[in-house]
């Protein structure tokens, strides 16, 4: 069993409240825009951290993580992508790779909008965890945590921030 805390967009800004939520976790995954190489390496030094870059990092952490990311987690095939849209509006930049080679979950962030949805017809789960971060017009900031146990993904909760 591997608990998981997910986040994206978090602009650069820093919150205390990541450790407190992400502490049952095994493995955090950003899913993009983390805005600095602080926030990057506080979520690493707690956590072994999976991390995609997003349109808005610069080259320091365009160095450090790709632009997209394929792993396995448990018996879990995972893609991790900072702009990938959502079942039947995906993005150009990934809606191939999805078509062909569907992952059973796909995660990814940059609209700030929080959606956990099924594809029926790719068969994958899709997470977007939000914006953690201050920076956009989302009204509450979000994350995500994820138990996978082998083939199976459950007990997903939706963490709010409010300020």
């Amino acid at each position: 069993m591997t608990r998981i805390g997910i986040l994206s967009d978090t602009h650069g800004w820093w919150d205390e409240r990541y450790l407190e939520y992400f502490e049952p976790c095994d493995e955090i995954w950003h899913a993009g825009d983390i805005g600095t190489l602080d926030v990057a390496r506080r979520l690493a030094q707690f956590r072994p951290m999976r991390a995609v870059c997003g349109n808005a990092d610069g080259s320091d952490l365009r160095a450090l993580y790709p632009n997209m990311s394929r792993f396995r987690v448990e018996e879990v095939d995972v893609l991790l992508k900072h702009i990938g849209g959502y079942p039947q509006h995906y993005d150009r930049s990934v809606r191939r790779i999805l078509c062909e080679q569907p992952p059973q979950l796909f995660i990814c962030g940059h609209s700030h909008i929080l959606k956990v949805q099924f594809d029926p017809a790719l068969r994958l789960l899709h997470i977007n965890p939000g914006a953690a971060g201050r920076q956009g017009w989302q009204q509450v900031r979000t994350l995500v945590r994820l138990v996978i146990d082998g083939a199976a993904m459950h007990d997903l909760e939706v963490i709010e921030l409010a300020d």
